[in-house]
């Protein structure tokens, strides 16, 4: 690489970090994310895993938290903070970046560039680079598998093969939606091959060196050996492996339908090219599919590219028309799963922004198109700011979803201020109803108690101090010696109602007439 690539380089990578490093505890914890917290705890804490086919897909999450902990002096779970847990994921997130040296050969020195620059400022992999959750370890994994595919490609090395088969296997270990850019990689591959041998037989492409079917099994061979480790928990639960097989059952049957989270297959562009709910900013990324649209054509039509690759880049644009395909016809839409297609159009973007630049011939034209995109990628950057920070749990946010209100925050305080008047403090009884079990993610936020107890319906025995219940069961628990200190909201349209008994209510009563301790 050149210096002036490095420090390009260089550069994103700071960017990446600032935006997605800064003011990382401050949203409030998102269910999934509390739900992989508790996970991790029982790894944390008592060093076993145990992989459930049915949720909270796969290992890599957990162990990458574990390591990342020991090697940081990480201390007891409960003093464990949001931004701690989320620095794991913002390190995957900076991978991304990281990974690229490996395709500047593909993308070309100034495509390499851009593309580190869009992806750093991207408001959707800013963003949910600061979730506790799978898919940015999926993102990169399948991202160092690529390119490391890619390299072999090149240079038809051992090592390069045995990296992209270790990259296979934490996709697989990371999140069962891996068979999709699996599948995606498969069909370009194919079609990008069909292509080169046919449709563009003129071109006479360069003879490429014999494929060695031992590198493939070694690639294979590491990818299962991954695979092995991590579902197994490091050989403590045999029947892991099977079981990572088995979880296609629950999975495909919520893809078909059978899960509140259907949606159509325009959720995910929606969110990414135009979005503009009520009264607040228009948040797009439709620059980074414009470019991505002008890196695609000049691939299929080998013209202006510089010194990027057509093949490679003819099979990116294969693969994010197939992945996007593939992610949009499964009825099953999370927001952050787009995250795997967008991936491949930010790489195309920065070869577009090459490609366009690499076709302007006078000088101030050229100077002129570059300040316009910077500018692209400076609105690019402060979207990504406003969502990581004003609107990081607003409904008027595209990457939002069913988040955790800060309204919760206030319910955790008062309860903290009811434990300091209580003589068991932090051992005080709590009781927490909530009408199908949707109380996540007070168990994160309560992790410090040492008793409270969960219920999808009021307890028969409500002796506890303190009670958190949804508002259907507030009649019922009115009739014991309670009293109501507020209502809160969960999330939109859910909300949860405190009670505390009637001895604490009167210390508290007490405390607020005495005024505050000095």
């Amino acid at each position: 690489m050149t210096r002036a690539l490095t420090l390009a380089l260089l550069l994103a990578l700071g960017a990446a970090a600032l935006l997605r490093g800064l003011k990382l505890g401050e949203r409030p914890m998102h269910n999934d994310e509390a739900v992989n917290a508790l996970k991790f705890r029982e790894l944390w804490e008592r060093g076993t895993f145990k992989y459930d086919p049915n949720e909270h897909h796969g290992p890599s999450l957990f162990y990458a938290t574990r390591a990342l902990g020991r090697l940081t002096g990480a201390p007891a779970f409960e003093s464990y903070t949001e931004a701690r847990l989320r620095w794991v994921t913002v390190f995957f997130g900076l991978g991304l970046v990281a990974l690229l040296p490996l395709l500047v050969d593909g993308l070309g020195r100034r495509g390499a560039a851009w593309a580190a620059l869009f992806t750093a400022v991207s408001p959707a992999f800013a963003f949910y680079s600061r979730y506790f959750i799978h898919e940015t370890l999926l993102v990169c994994f399948t991202f160092l598998a690529l390119a490391a595919g890619w390299r072999y490609w090149r240079t038809r090395r051992l090592g390069w093969a045995v990296l992209a088969g270790l990259g296979l296997g934490l996709m697989s270990a990371t999140k069962e939606t891996f068979v999709l850019p699996l599948a995606a990689v498969g069909l370009a591959l194919g079609l990008n091959l069909i292509w080169s041998r046919h449709i563009e037989a003129a071109a006479k492409p360069a003879k490429t060196p014999r494929f060695n079917w031992w590198h493939l099994a070694a690639a294979l061979g590491a990818a299962l050996a991954v695979a092995i480790v991590l579902f197994t928990s490091f050989f403590t639960n045999a029947g892991g492996l099977l079981d990572s097989v088995r979880t296609y059952e629950p999975w495909l049957h919520r893809a078909e339908g059978a899960s509140p989270h259907i949606h159509p297959w325009h959720f995910y562009l929606d969110r990414l090219l135009f979005f503009h709910p009520g009264k607040g900013p228009v948040w797009t990324e439709a620059l980074l599919l414009a470019l991505g649209l002008i890196a695609a054509w000049a691939g299929f039509a080998r013209r202006a590219l510089g010194r990027a690759n057509a093949g490679l880049v003819r099979f990116l644009a294969l693969y994010t028309l197939l992945l996007t395909t593939l992610y949009s016809l499964v009825p099953y839409k999370t927001p952050w799963c787009l995250l795997g297609f967008w991936h491949g159009m930010v790489l195309l973007a920065g070869v577009g922004a090459a490609v366009v630049l690499h076709s302007i011939k006078r000088r101030a034209a050229y100077w002129m198109v570059s300040v316009a995109l910077a500018a692209g990628a400076g609105h690019l950057a402060w979207q990504a700011w406003e969502l990581d920070t004003t609107y990081a749990a607003d409904r008027r946010n595209p990457y939002v979803y069913s988040q955790t209100s800060p309204d919760l925050l206030d319910l955790v305080a008062q309860v903290e201020k009811l434990a300091a008047l209580s003589p068991e403090g932090h051992r005080m009884l709590i009781q927490v109803a909530a009408s199908d079990g949707d109380y996540w993610p007070l168990p994160w936020y309560l992790r410090q108690f040492r008793q409270v107890g969960w219920w999808d319906q009021l307890p028969v025995d409500t002796n506890a101090a303190v009670f958190i219940v949804s508002p259907v069961f507030s009649g019922r628990l009115e009739q014991s010696r309670v009293h109501q200190m507020g209502i809160f909201g969960l999330r939109p349209g859910v909300f949860l109602e405190l009670y505390v008994r009637d001895e604490l209510w009167q210390r508290w009563m007490d405390r607020n007439r005495s005024g505050p301790t000095p």
